[in-house]
């Protein structure tokens, strides 16, 4: 069951760890082709056993508490993306010699059941920006005529995208460093790793087994590599990776393009990789106020999703509307509101520090409001890149003493707010100090560079409450 197509799961005993939003339709899948199914899971409680008794009520057996032990007779793992290596389940496996896959391997090898037309996938990881730029590629694609989804890490289940009656011509799909972790075979007709930034290392254990997953996703690439030209660790990603034979690399620069790149010239996005003689020619492709919104991190993620578009063979005029037709998803450099001429712009998706430092990057004069859950993260970097930028910082968060003390080695003449309260009122006390602190024309800006849960439900409740502190500024 290790490399090649599995054409008869009946009776093949699989163990499907974790339940929820990979682990639930991977069961039922399975089961639906005759393996005999348990799903093993740390949790036990009352949502737990809820999926429990789903899954149970279908046939499939369901331990739950027992997350470590190797169900005896296991032929195949399939594992949610979340669970750690290292944990004994697997180490279990390997001693056994038991492959494990997650779903996103899972659905790459079902891709082609009962005869099916395997749509070509249109690939996009990184530290920062891949949802984004996974739903631009699939706009674009739209506009081109092509019946697309933007699925995988995204939220919407590949299982159901490749196993669906009607076929897709080409799927954009988000994949995360855990996914490509567990998908071995994954091999992408085109595909980008955006950018490179520590992130994820308390899974990964290390930087470099970080980069190597990312890299993963340009094993096997057919024709386009894409690589962020500003971030030399993705063009060598490229390098170490075995691809087709005629696979090209192609780069993305914010500048103007070099041939076989996308790039930017006079606040036009124009395409020097995919037209005839590109030593000679470029291709104008849109316009940068036709990206929403054209703050720079977000034109390159454009370029991105143009690039693979373009690698699919897509026409300049898609890659326009598409872009024109892009709604970004909340909470992603959003603008709230203004209020007595001040911008107040909600990012709360910067969740780390490589988010934090592009969204500061497109404001010149900030209040930023900043401060979580670091995961381990340091802030002296992102602190001395921006503080020319920053009119004043109000901290919040279990962690915002690592910012504090950043802000005082590299800006120490920035005023500092520091927030100790963290009842469901400190949001709104957050963005009150935030209006004291702002003059007019600046930018009070919600880019917290660290996780939310220790304060809200996640960051799309961090975003909320910033938009409803907003709102009551003007009451």
């Amino acid at each position: 069951m290790g490399s090649g197509q599995v054409t008869d799961w009946q009776g093949k005993n699989v163990t499907v760890a974790g339940l929820g939003v990979s682990g639930i339709p991977a069961a039922k899948v399975l089961h639906g082709l005759g393996a005999k199914v348990t799903v093993v899971n740390d949790g036990d409680d009352a949502r737990a056993r809820e999926q429990a008794a789903e899954l149970e009520a279908l046939g499939v057996t369901v331990r739950l508490g027992d997350g470590a032990t190797l169900p005896e007779g296991t032929e195949l793992i399939v594992t949610a993306p979340g669970w750690k290596p290292d944990k004994p389940l697997f180490t279990a496996a390997h001693e056994a010699g038991v492959p494990v896959w997650g779903d996103v391997e899972l659905a790459w090898r079902l891709r082609e059941l009962d005869g099916r037309k395997a749509a070509p996938w249109l690939c996009v990881t990184g530290t920062n920006g891949k949802t984004t730029t996974t739903q631009m590629l699939a706009s674009i694609l739209k506009a081109a005529g092509l019946r697309t989804a933007a699925v995988g890490n995204i939220g919407v289940s590949l299982l159901d995208a490749v196993l669906g009656e009607e076929p897709y011509d080409v799927l954009a799909v988000e994949l995360s460093s855990y996914q490509l972790h567990w998908a071995p075979s994954l091999r992408a007709h085109s595909a980008t790793v955006l950018n490179l930034a520590p992130d994820h290392l308390d899974w990964h254990g290390s930087m470099e087994a970080y980069a190597k997953d990312k890299g993963r996703v340009y094993e096997g690439n057919q024709v386009a590599c894409v690589y962020n030209v500003a971030d030399k660790a993705t063009e060598d990603l490229v390098r170490e990776a075995d691809v087709e034979e005629g696979c090209r690399a192609i780069g993305f620069t914010l500048a103007a393009p070099a041939p076989s790149q996308l790039g930017v010239v006079d606040g036009i996005l124009v395409d020097r990789a995919f037209v005839e003689n590109r030593q000679q020619n470029a291709q104008e492709l849109a316009e940068v106020s036709d990206v929403n919104p054209p703050a720079p991190h977000n034109i390159a993620n454009a370029l991105a999703a143009a690039a693979l578009a373009r690698a699919f063979g897509v026409p300049a005029k898609a890659v326009r509307d598409g872009l024109r037709a892009f709604t970004p998803d909340a909470h992603r450099i959003a603008h709230v509101a203004d209020v007595d001429g001040v911008a107040y712009i909600d990012d709360s998706k910067a969740t780390n520090t490589h988010a934090a430092e592009a969204s500061l990057a497109a404001y010149e004069s900030i209040v930023w409001i900043a401060g979580g859950l670091a995961k381990g993260a340091t802030f002296d970097e992102l602190v001395a890149k921006s503080a020319k930028r920053l009119r004043a910082a109000v901290l919040i968060g279990a962690d915002r003493a690592l910012i504090r003390e950043a802000l005082a080695r590299h800006a120490p003449k920035v005023p500092v707010v520091d927030l100790e309260r963290t009842d469901t009122g400190a949001m709104l006390a957050a963005v009150q100090e935030a209006r004291r602190l702002a003059v007019e024309g600046d930018t009070v800006l919600l880019a917290p560079a660290c996780a939310s849960m220790d304060m809200f439900v996640n960051y799309n409740q961090r975003g909320d409450m910033f938009a409803q502190a907003v709102g009551e500024l003007g009451t």
